[in-house]
């Protein structure tokens, strides 16, 4: 290392100083690298194959994969999907090929944000995939079987990595303070414990996170008059501010779909705590209140009517008087929607018919039911027979009003809570439905 590259190291921030070096180093995913585990024995024994490691930011994916290629004395060639193109992976394979040829020496190609690649840059990477040209370890925050091109991932071992937990993180951060060479050692430190739990806490998972808030603390406060440089509770608060949440399109997609569910399972506080963790993440509310107006008519429809009221006057509080005030109107139509009676009679009614019309041939509409509202019609036979309800006691009158094609079908059939019970009572009284 020369002194350009020594001095660029030193002032690396924290999180990148104290990147583990070894399998011994490397903290969290005991799933997949514990003792004994497939990824840790693969590393053990160099027959580790190209892999895909996807997971949350700060969890480790970038680390491991450089901890493996030191391990085996590979050659490591690292590129970033957002920069390098198919000249730069063409460059590596090149170089890769004379190195396994003349030397026999493998090559590592670490690959961050690989889900950017585009088909073009996933192609050019396949023949030196399955010849074994180059050993492929891809990181990424989104899932690979959504975000990448399947060519690709079918030739490799996938491994999810997870959140650390606050040990993890708080392992890490024992491991920087105490480090003299790459970390805060040489510092005289005091950190109250609230403080300490405060920052692990918030990073939510999240090691460098953590680590870059602790090296923000310590570089930030004055040493006292006996050289002591002291982070208490405040001061901790200050330099995390605010708990890292990381919302990819599957994490998204997952913790509405956790919304979605506990509204239709009727839990209050579920759907509150999934509804603020979702806002919290700068998800948009306006899709908060898309799927309440959704809901309301899928899970609860006419069992209780005033749930659609409540969903619609929430979002449109929200479009009024905007976040954060906004948050208490949506709050309410899901504690509305979550505590009514629930109903599923309106959406079977709806896929029911909708299955109709794409299926069954159409007949042409009854000429009582034809339209009469153009002059000449009735020289067609057009509202011949029809009967006017409001010419009959109760406003009501029997006929047929049924497409022909699918007449005597049922779509909607009435629930038997709330509202609805009443509706019900009303289709078996005329004969619509059975007892």
């Amino acid at each position: 290392m020369d002194l350009f590259s020594a001095q660029a190291s030193r002032r690396a921030p924290l999180a990148d100083r104290m990147r583990p070096r070894t399998l011994d180093e490397f903290i969290g995913q005991e799933h997949i690298v514990g003792k004994g585990r497939l990824l840790r024995r693969a590393i053990e024994t160099d027959t580790l194959t190209s892999s895909i490691f996807f997971g949350p930011p700060g969890c480790g994916k970038t680390t491991l994969a450089s901890v493996i290629a030191a391990h085996t004395g590979a050659k490591i060639a690292k590129l970033n999907a957002v920069t390098a193109g198919v000249k730069e992976v063409r460059a590596v394979i090149e170089q890769a090929e004379k190195d396994l040829k003349l030397y026999g020496t493998p090559t590592y190609l670490l690959l961050d944000e690989c889900h950017r690649w585009s088909k073009t840059q996933s192609d050019s990477i396949l023949p030196a995939l399955e010849s074994g040209i180059v050993r492929f370890i891809g990181s990424t925050t989104e899932n690979p079987m959504v975000s990448m091109t399947g060519a690709v991932v079918s030739r490799c071992r996938l491994f999810q990595f997870y959140p650390l937990t606050i040990q993890d993180v708080e392992k890490a951060m024992r491991a920087a303070l105490a480090d003299k060479e790459r970390g805060l050692g040489t510092l005289n430190i005091k950190i109250d414990d609230d403080a300490f739990e405060h920052i692990a806490a918030t990073a939510n998972g999240d090691a460098r996170s953590a680590l870059n808030a602790l090296e923000l603390a310590a570089l930030t406060t004055a040493p006292d008059e006996e050289g002591c440089i002291h982070i208490d509770a405040a001061v901790a608060a200050e330099s995390v501010q605010k708990k890292v949440v990381n919302v990819d399109d599957e994490q998204f997609y997952n913790m509405l779909s956790a919304f979605c569910k506990s509204l239709r399972g009727g839990d209050s506080d579920a759907a509150i705590a999934w509804f603020a963790r979702l806002v919290y993440a700068g998800v948009d509310p306006r899709v908060i209140c898309r799927r309440l107006i959704a809901h309301a008519s899928e899970d609860v429809g006419l069992a209780n009517p005033q749930a659609m009221t409540q969903a619609v006057a929430a979002a449109q509080a929200l479009e009024l008087i905007g976040m954060p005030e906004a948050r208490l109107s949506i709050t309410q139509a899901i504690i509305f929607i979550c505590e009514s009676p629930k109903s599923n009679s309106v959406v079977m009614a709806m896929d029911a018919a909708f299955a109709d019309a794409e299926r069954i041939p159409d007949q042409p509409v009854p000429m009582h039911l034809r339209d009469t509202a153009y002059k000449g019609a009735d020289k067609l036979g057009n509202g011949k027979g029809y009967k006017y309800p409001h010419d009959y006691p109760g406003h009501v009158v029997q006929q047929e009003y049924m497409p022909p094609s699918v007449k005597g079908r049922r779509y909607y059939v009435p629930g038997e809570l709330g509202n609805e019970g009443k509706i019900r009572q009303n289709h078996i009284r005329n004969g619509k439905i059975e007892e």
